[in-house]
């Protein structure tokens, strides 16, 4: 021994509390918990976006399952002894996956951003949300290694400052797996709303303090436990009991008789020793008859004895009294008549038949009640006790199941199973019959006046949505497609393509809870344009077929909304359309800008005689300045927005508000990070420079989409919106491939639309088409032909206001040419009707 290590003291003190990011010994423990309040107010002070717990849970998820990451190596000390290190670690990994959560969330609260105030009738301005209680109080058990940790995350999903009690008999498991999920977090938020105590029930002046500013406490354990516990709340406090629980066997006679049923009942014995609260303690037989329950004890004792030997445990003298007495009792029972007891020569397992249909808890350790319960008898039998039942498994035929399901339910229990899947469940599922973070939440609401009524969510009015910057390659439209094939089944359940309108049409991939979440979003950004669902008549006129998703996804938003809709789609027949929208009084229409310019210029007479047109909604394209212009003068529309900014692939991206004009939008900031890079280089741009537009998406299950470079071109606007929204905003200016390369010079589709509109005052669709010439390539400007259109005065102007297309033609690289064409004859995609605004026919 060392000099060093004999002056070290026997006892060192340990840091075995965990506190907002920092491990503590007893005294400052202490101290600190003296001012919990304040603690709590200051954590609560900013709201926490589950976005942000999802992050980092799905980030411990990843390091869990890596037998390589050095997260499992630093966990390793603190395992249970005797437990099965990846099967502990598994189980978390799997609970704490951004799938599983987030289907939890939207199970229990409705979506994956509970805490957002929007609008859950979207024709009235009252806003709703799941607000966290504040700070909950867990007190957890000690015989179960996972569920300190997990009621914690409960708490965190539902955003509130949790404080854990572990027991002084734990391991310091959950106070590093909760400081290794801190780590992951690079916000800081979620280590602020941690606190992990490890002490014993005996302290009551530490579960005092821990209890007194707690809005709910959170108690895993017995009636003793939670009476200890019940104390100390506070009046008010919300008590959430996780108590012990009962659960049972129901057969009916052609169940009892098949052996296969059998089986599965003594893996259900078997599985966890009965120490699940879903094990059953009683099986139930379909019979007043007692020999009958005595003759199928017999049979079951022999699968028992059948079934794998359980692992060596040492019981505790509670534990082996309260076997030793329940088994005592219904042996001196038999001489009266009313039980018969097989056991296990070495005392293993043990089937004490019992003629008395009450509900009679198991000492457990494979022991169990046999016992006659009619159908007719199921509800006087157990309501008694329906405080503390939880399942039901249930064996017989599917109109069996089907009744006795309502009738075990109706007398308390909150769980059906089959025999043989007792104790297992499924992502989501209630526990003992609530949901967990509707008890761990409030839900609020807010009553707005009139202007608010292109206010789709209010927090957009308080605050912007932070989330960290996103890192890793760059995606393009090919690596997406390659991750396409990665996709599993099960969240590959809708399939798009795209229109095809600036290459060949891609596949995305949906799930239908990403598709819900997308639409709900759109609907959003349609409100905050000027949609009104309570009044507003709409024609849905996109192009619908070949897998394109325009008119399916706005007839979903036009659901969600609660909006009057003719679902008419984009067709041929212009006159027949134009008659329905006046035969039925629409007064909005939905579409893409060049559907929508041919319809109502080729029914212009019916459509202005009509006159009921206030509101237009587009997407995929753009109108131009003059083009807006013409619609307000010539058709008295009051309205024309965007209807979303979005892509096949990622959804909604961005929306217009009121206040937005031209290509400008917000982003959908609940949805997406947005970055703008530099067109040759991956930097960002200075403000307010023009660059490529990256997106990285979190709403996604299966698919995730980081850092995906679009295709489109353009700028932040600084300051904040007019409308009031804090989302950030940007401005359109076209895509990467309105950059052509034509005679050694880059020109911009965008350039001459500009010229045509402000030299020309045209307002119809142009069109350009790149072709070689001989020895020259030569450039076609196709213009929507109208009555004032003049092609000579059109090419000297493209001439005088593009220098670079000046200099072209000037030196013969290039010739120059403009057509005057009907709008059929201009290029569109098959699919959704776009216009090609460049068509390369080079070679």
């Amino acid at each position: 021994m060392t000099e060093s290590e004999m002056r070290m003291p026997s006892t060192a003190p340990m840091n075995h509390h965990y506190w907002q990011g920092t491990f503590i010994g007893d005294d400052e423990a202490a101290r600190r918990l003296a001012t919990l309040p304040a603690a709590v107010e200051q954590a609560l002070a900013a709201p926490l976006d589950t976005e942000t717990v999802l992050a980092a849970c799905d980030a411990l998820a990843h390091a869990l399952r890596d037998p390589a990451h050095p997260v499992r190596a630093r966990l390793a000390p603190h395992l249970p002894e005797g437990e099965d290190a990846d099967g502990l670690l598994g189980e978390l990994a799997a609970f704490l996956g951004r799938d599983a959560l987030s289907r939890k969330l939207r199970r229990e609260l409705g979506g994956t951003a509970p805490q957002r105030l929007n609008r859950p009738d979207a024709k009235e301005t009252v806003y709703e949300a799941w607000a966290p209680v504040g700070l909950v109080a867990h007190i957890a058990p000690g015989n179960a290694a996972t569920v300190a940790p997990l009621s914690l995350i409960e708490g965190l999903l539902a955003g509130n400052v949790n404080v854990l009690k572990t027991s002084s008999a734990d391991t310091l498991l959950a106070q590093h797996l909760l400081a290794e999920l801190a780590v992951l977090d690079p916000t800081g938020a979620v280590a602020e709303r941690v606190i992990v105590l490890r002490f014993s029930s005996s302290r009551q002046d530490w579960l005092k303090l821990m209890c007194a500013p707690a809005d709910a406490v959170a108690v895993w354990g017995g009636e003793a436990a939670v009476e200890g516990v019940a104390a100390h709340v506070p009046p008010g406090c919300r008590l959430v009991e996780w108590g012990h629980k009962i659960s049972f066997a129901y057969l009916t006679r052609d169940a009892w008789a098949d052996e296969e049923t059998l089986a599965a009942l003594a893996a259900d014995v078997c599985l966890f020793e009965q120490q699940a609260c879903s094990s059953p303690q009683v099986v139930y037989l379909d019979t007043e008859d007692a020999d009958e329950v005595f003759a199928f004890a017999e049979r079951f004792a022999a699968v028992l004895a059948g079934m794998p030997p359980a692992a060596a445990e040492d019981l505790d003298p509670a534990e082996e009294a309260e076997l030793t007495t329940t088994e005592l009792i219904a042996r001196l029972e038999e001489h009266l008549g009313l039980t018969r007891v097989i056991a296990a020569p070495d005392g293993s397992w043990r089937v004490m038949a019992d003629t008395r249909p009450a509900l009679t808890a198991s000492p457990l350790h494979r022991s169990v009640w046999v016992k006659p319960l009619p159908r007719k008898g199921l509800i006087g039998a157990l309501r008694p006790m329906r405080r503390y039942l939880q399942t039901a498994g249930i064996a017989g035929s599917r109109t069996d199941i089907a009744e006795l399901s309502a009738t075990v339910l109706a007398a308390g229990a909150t769980r059906v199973t089959p025999v043989g899947a007792m104790t297992a469940g499924y992502s989501g599922e209630p526990h003992d019959g609530v949901y967990a973070l509707q008890r761990y939440s409030r839900r609020v609401a807010v009553q707005a006046d009139e202007r608010f009524a292109a206010t789709a969510c209010l927090d957009d009015l308080a605050r912007a949505a932070d989330f960290p910057a996103p890192a890793g390659p760059l995606l393009d439209k090919a690596a997406v497609q390659e991750r396409n094939r990665d996709v599993a089944r099960g969240d590959a359940e809708l399939y798009f393509r795209s229109g095809g309108s600036t290459g060949a049409p891609a596949l995305s991939l949906f799930s239908y809870d990403d598709y819900d979440t997308q639409m709900h979003a759109a609907a959003r950004g349609l409100i905050a344009a000027g949609y009104d669902p309570a009044r507003d008549r709409t024609a849905n006129l996109f192009y619908c077929g070949g897998m394109y998703g325009s008119f399916i996804s706005f007839f979903s938003v036009l659901e969600r909304l609660g909006g009057v809709q003719i679902p008419m789609a984009a067709g041929p027949d212009h006159r027949a359309t134009a008659e329905a929208i006046v035969a039925y009084e629409v007064d909005t229409l939905f579409g893409m800008p060049s559907y929508l310019w041919q319809l109502l210029h080729e029914q212009e007479e019916l459509l202005r005689s009509y006159g009921g047109i206030r509101k237009v909604f587009y997407g995929g394209e753009h109108f131009t300045d003059e083009q807006r212009r013409t619609l307000a003068e010539t058709f008295g529309i009051e309205v024309v927005h965007s209807i979303t900014y979005g892509s096949t692939d990622l959804g909604p991206l961005g929306y217009q508000c009121t206040e937005s004009t031209g290509s400008v939008h917000h982003l959908h900031a609940d949805l997406h990070t947005l970055e703008i890079l530099d067109v040759a280089e991956d930097r960002p741009v200075r403000p307010g420079e023009t660059g490529r537009l990256v997106f990285t998406t979190r709403a996604r299950r299966g698919q995730h989409l980081d850092r995906y470079v679009i295709g489109d071109l353009g700028r932040a606007l600084p300051g904040r919106c007019p409308c009031g929204s804090h989302a950030p905003r940007f401005e359109l200016l076209g895509r990467l491939g309105d950059v052509m390369r034509v005679a050694t010079y880059f020109l911009n589709y965008r350039r001459f639309v500009t010229i045509a509109e402000e030299s020309l005052r045209f307002s119809g669709e142009l069109q350009i088409l790149l072709a070689n010439d001989g020895t020259r390539e030569a450039l076609t400007v196709r213009m929507e032909r109208t009555a004032s259109t003049d092609e000579a005065a059109a090419r000297e102007a493209f001439l005088a206001g593009y220098p670079e297309l000046r200099t072209a033609v000037e030196e013969k690289l290039l010739t120059l040419t403009v057509e005057a064409v009907g709008s059929a004859a201009l290029d569109r995609t098959p699919t959704s009707g776009k216009l090609r605004t460049v068509v390369d026919e080079r070679r």
